[in-house]
């Protein structure tokens, strides 16, 4: 078989702010002819999956503008630097959703879009959760709505657009395939 691996020769940072930079790398390809590469270097994130008592999935609705409308989407975050990911999950379960569990399991990991990002999502299965009894503060440019979701209402918000993306998919498909749904 082929090896497929690409070298780097140079890179040039064309945007940089605090979480993330965009670079433009010159390779070598297999066959040796150079390219370029467009490159999104982002510090990675993590993706809750969390049922509450009544086995309804908890989803935050909020306005996404890259796309320019509202979704339906699992709670996530980014990771802080230095932060261990099974930090990072506890406190964006707590500040996207007001509930807080007793065991965060890592149940994969994946890259959102390997052909010009670089980040991978951590996957958390959220078990025994609790409501906590105080208000965590989030972010002050987020603004959430917290929905509670029945399998056959994710489904229907999969097929009308309303969840668009894969970190929720993902989730909900995880549910399904492990027969927790």
């Amino acid at each position: 078989m082929m090896n497929l691996e690409e070298k780097q020769v140079s890179t040039k940072t064309y945007y940089t702010n605090p979480f993330l930079k965009v670079t433009e790398d010159e390779v070598i390809l297999p066959d040796q002819k150079e390219a370029k590469r467009v490159v999104v270097h982002h510090p990675g994130g993590v993706n809750l999956i969390a049922l509450d008592e009544e086995n309804r999935l908890l989803l935050v609705e909020q306005y996404r503008y890259p796309v320019g409308k509202t979704t339906l989407e699992t709670p996530a975050g980014k990771i802080e630097p230095g932060e261990e990911t099974i930090i990072t999950a506890r406190r964006e379960l707590e500040e996207e959703t007001g509930y807080t569990c007793d065991c965060l399991e890592r149940v994969g990991r994946f890259a959102t879009s390997p052909g010009f990002c670089n980040e991978y999502i951590e996957n958390f299965f959220a078990k025994n959760i609790q409501k906590l009894d105080h208000k965590v503060a989030g972010d002050d440019d987020e603004f959430l709505n917290l929905y509670r979701v029945t399998k056959e209402e994710a489904i229907q918000y999969i097929e009308s657009g309303f969840i668009c993306d894969f970190k929720t998919i993902y989730a909900i498909q995880y549910l399904m395939m492990h027969h927790i749904w």
